[in-house]
Protein backbone atom coordinates (compact mmCIF):
# COMPACT_ATOMS: atom_id res chain seq x y z
CA UNK A 1 0.00 0.00 0.00
CA UNK A 2 1.33 3.27 -0.75
CA UNK A 3 0.15 6.56 0.66
CA UNK A 4 -1.17 9.10 -1.95
CA UNK A 5 -2.35 12.46 -2.24
CA UNK A 6 -4.46 13.61 -4.90
CA UNK A 7 -4.27 16.92 -5.80
CA UNK A 8 -7.54 18.59 -7.51
CA UNK A 9 -10.99 16.88 -6.54
CA UNK A 10 -12.64 17.60 -9.92
CA UNK A 11 -13.71 14.90 -12.47
CA UNK A 12 -9.91 13.61 -13.37
CA UNK A 13 -8.60 13.95 -9.30
CA UNK A 14 -12.26 12.21 -8.04
CA UNK A 15 -11.85 9.28 -10.80
CA UNK A 16 -8.36 8.62 -9.80
CA UNK A 17 -8.59 8.81 -6.48
CA UNK A 18 -11.50 6.38 -6.22
CA UNK A 19 -9.93 3.69 -8.64
CA UNK A 20 -6.30 3.86 -6.49
CA UNK A 21 -8.74 3.26 -2.87
CA UNK A 22 -9.87 0.44 -4.86
CA UNK A 23 -6.64 -0.79 -5.45
CA UNK A 24 -5.72 -0.62 -2.38
CA UNK A 25 -3.85 2.24 -1.61
CA UNK A 26 -4.01 5.06 1.25
CA UNK A 27 -5.91 8.24 -0.85
CA UNK A 28 -6.44 11.72 0.37
CA UNK A 29 -7.74 14.15 -1.95
CA UNK A 30 -7.07 18.15 -1.41
CA UNK A 31 -9.83 20.03 -2.25
CA UNK A 32 -9.11 24.52 -2.41
CA UNK A 33 -9.61 24.88 1.47
CA UNK A 34 -6.37 26.91 2.49
CA UNK A 35 -3.90 24.40 3.76
CA UNK A 36 -5.14 21.36 2.44
CA UNK A 37 -2.91 20.58 -0.62
CA UNK A 38 0.10 21.51 1.88
CA UNK A 39 -1.12 19.09 4.47
CA UNK A 40 -2.25 16.59 1.89
CA UNK A 41 1.26 16.18 0.25
CA UNK A 42 3.07 16.58 3.57
CA UNK A 43 1.94 12.88 4.52
CA UNK A 44 2.02 11.44 1.27
CA UNK A 45 4.59 9.39 -0.38
CA UNK A 46 3.13 9.71 -4.01
CA UNK A 47 1.64 13.68 -4.98
CA UNK A 48 -0.83 13.36 -7.98
CA UNK A 49 -1.25 16.66 -9.64
CA UNK A 50 -5.14 16.95 -11.10
CA UNK A 51 -5.39 20.56 -10.59
CA UNK A 52 -6.09 22.43 -13.42
CA UNK A 53 -2.94 22.76 -15.80
CA UNK A 54 -2.66 26.98 -16.06
CA UNK A 55 -2.38 27.17 -12.68
CA UNK A 56 -0.46 24.10 -11.70
CA UNK A 57 3.21 25.62 -11.81
CA UNK A 58 1.93 27.96 -8.73
CA UNK A 59 0.18 26.19 -7.02
CA UNK A 60 2.63 23.46 -6.52
CA UNK A 61 5.96 25.74 -6.32
CA UNK A 62 3.96 27.04 -3.45
CA UNK A 63 4.60 23.42 -2.07
CA UNK A 64 8.15 23.34 -2.46
CA UNK A 65 9.19 22.30 0.87
CA UNK A 66 5.78 19.42 0.90
CA UNK A 67 7.05 17.81 -2.02
CA UNK A 68 10.59 17.49 -1.42
CA UNK A 69 11.86 13.91 -2.45
CA UNK A 70 8.36 13.15 -3.00
CA UNK A 71 7.19 11.59 -6.25
CA UNK A 72 5.12 13.89 -8.37
CA UNK A 73 2.83 12.45 -10.79
CA UNK A 74 1.86 15.39 -13.44
CA UNK A 75 -1.32 14.17 -15.12
CA UNK A 76 -2.47 17.77 -16.22
CA UNK A 77 -2.08 19.67 -19.42
CA UNK A 78 -1.41 23.90 -19.25
CA UNK A 79 -3.77 25.14 -22.06
CA UNK A 80 -5.17 28.61 -22.69
CA UNK A 81 -8.92 27.56 -23.74
CA UNK A 82 -10.65 28.87 -26.60
CA UNK A 83 -14.05 30.46 -25.82
CA UNK A 84 -15.95 27.11 -25.86
CA UNK A 85 -13.99 26.02 -22.89
CA UNK A 86 -11.50 23.46 -25.26
CA UNK A 87 -7.96 23.76 -25.09
CA UNK A 88 -6.60 26.18 -27.91
CA UNK A 89 -2.83 26.49 -27.23
CA UNK A 90 -0.25 25.63 -25.05
CA UNK A 91 0.79 27.86 -22.28
CA UNK A 92 4.85 26.46 -22.23
CA UNK A 93 5.29 26.17 -26.21
CA UNK A 94 8.98 24.60 -26.82
CA UNK A 95 8.63 23.58 -23.22
CA UNK A 96 5.88 21.56 -21.11
CA UNK A 97 4.45 21.74 -17.60
CA UNK A 98 6.44 19.07 -16.12
CA UNK A 99 9.55 20.59 -17.44
CA UNK A 100 8.51 23.93 -15.74
CA UNK A 101 7.66 21.74 -12.34
CA UNK A 102 10.95 19.79 -12.74
CA UNK A 103 12.66 23.44 -12.98
CA UNK A 104 11.44 25.00 -10.36
CA UNK A 105 11.31 21.46 -7.84
CA UNK A 106 14.37 20.34 -8.46
CA UNK A 107 14.64 17.94 -5.30
CA UNK A 108 11.13 16.70 -6.46
CA UNK A 109 11.09 13.26 -8.84
CA UNK A 110 8.64 14.61 -11.56
CA UNK A 111 6.91 11.82 -13.93
CA UNK A 112 4.98 13.14 -16.61
CA UNK A 113 1.95 10.64 -17.03
CA UNK A 114 -1.85 9.87 -18.16
CA UNK A 115 -2.42 13.26 -20.27
CA UNK A 116 -2.56 11.88 -23.64
CA UNK A 117 -6.59 10.83 -23.07
CA UNK A 118 -10.00 11.65 -21.46
CA UNK A 119 -10.30 11.40 -18.16
CA UNK A 120 -12.29 8.15 -17.78
CA UNK A 121 -9.57 6.13 -19.86
CA UNK A 122 -7.25 6.64 -17.03
CA UNK A 123 -8.78 4.06 -14.69
CA UNK A 124 -10.18 1.86 -17.65
CA UNK A 125 -7.87 1.58 -20.27
CA UNK A 126 -9.43 -1.84 -21.26
CA UNK A 127 -12.55 -0.06 -22.42
CA UNK A 128 -11.59 1.17 -25.33
CA UNK A 129 -12.01 -1.01 -28.89
CA UNK A 130 -8.07 -1.16 -29.52
CA UNK A 131 -5.04 -0.79 -27.13
CA UNK A 132 -4.34 2.52 -25.69
CA UNK A 133 -0.92 4.05 -24.63
CA UNK A 134 0.15 5.66 -21.51
CA UNK A 135 3.50 7.50 -21.65
CA UNK A 136 5.98 8.37 -18.85
CA UNK A 137 8.32 11.03 -18.82
CA UNK A 138 10.75 11.85 -16.19
CA UNK A 139 14.40 11.89 -15.30
CA UNK A 140 14.74 9.43 -12.58
CA UNK A 141 14.45 5.67 -13.42
CA UNK A 142 13.00 4.53 -9.94
CA UNK A 143 10.37 6.95 -9.65
CA UNK A 144 9.38 5.71 -13.40
CA UNK A 145 8.63 2.42 -12.03
CA UNK A 146 6.83 3.35 -9.34
CA UNK A 147 4.54 5.06 -11.32
CA UNK A 148 4.23 2.12 -13.90
CA UNK A 149 3.43 -0.03 -10.90
CA UNK A 150 0.75 2.35 -10.03
CA UNK A 151 -0.36 2.32 -13.88
CA UNK A 152 -0.94 -0.97 -13.95
CA UNK A 153 -2.69 -0.93 -10.18
CA UNK A 154 -5.43 0.89 -12.49
CA UNK A 155 -5.76 -1.80 -15.13
CA UNK A 156 -2.99 -0.40 -17.78
CA UNK A 157 -1.29 -3.75 -19.15
CA UNK A 158 2.59 -3.58 -19.19
CA UNK A 159 3.05 -3.55 -22.93
CA UNK A 160 0.57 -1.01 -22.95
CA UNK A 161 2.51 1.52 -21.08
CA UNK A 162 5.89 3.36 -23.20
CA UNK A 163 8.90 5.71 -21.16
CA UNK A 164 9.24 8.08 -23.77
CA UNK A 165 12.75 9.16 -21.64
CA UNK A 166 13.09 12.36 -19.79
CA UNK A 167 11.32 14.93 -18.51
CA UNK A 168 12.00 16.84 -21.96
CA UNK A 169 9.91 14.22 -23.80
CA UNK A 170 6.68 15.31 -21.90
CA UNK A 171 6.30 18.49 -24.68
CA UNK A 172 5.54 15.71 -26.95
CA UNK A 173 2.74 14.37 -25.32
CA UNK A 174 1.69 17.73 -23.83
CA UNK A 175 1.31 19.29 -27.19
CA UNK A 176 -0.84 16.32 -28.25
CA UNK A 177 -3.53 18.22 -26.06
CA UNK A 178 -4.11 19.92 -29.08
CA UNK A 179 -5.59 17.02 -31.02
CA UNK A 180 -8.73 17.05 -28.25
CA UNK A 181 -10.46 19.81 -29.07
CA UNK A 182 -11.06 18.69 -32.87
CA UNK A 183 -11.49 15.06 -31.74
CA UNK A 184 -14.50 15.99 -29.64
CA UNK A 185 -16.23 18.54 -32.06
CA UNK A 186 -15.72 15.39 -34.52
CA UNK A 187 -17.06 12.72 -32.08
CA UNK A 188 -18.38 14.36 -29.00
CA UNK A 189 -17.15 13.44 -25.69
CA UNK A 190 -16.51 9.76 -26.04
CA UNK A 191 -13.42 8.28 -23.99
CA UNK A 192 -10.42 7.95 -26.30
CA UNK A 193 -6.78 8.00 -26.16
CA UNK A 194 -3.93 8.63 -28.49
CA UNK A 195 -1.97 5.22 -28.86
CA UNK A 196 0.93 4.17 -31.19
CA UNK A 197 0.08 1.62 -33.75
CA UNK A 198 2.75 -1.04 -34.06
Amino acid sequence: MTTIAVLGNGRVGGNLATALTRAGHEVTVADRAPGAAADAARTAQIVINATPGAGSLDRLVALREELRDKILVDVSNATVDGPDGLPADLIHPGSSLAEQLQEALPETRVVKTLNTMLFPVMTAPATLTQAPDAFLSGEDPQAKQTVRELLVNLGWRKEWITDLGGIQTARATEAAILFVPHVIRSSGFAPFAISIAR
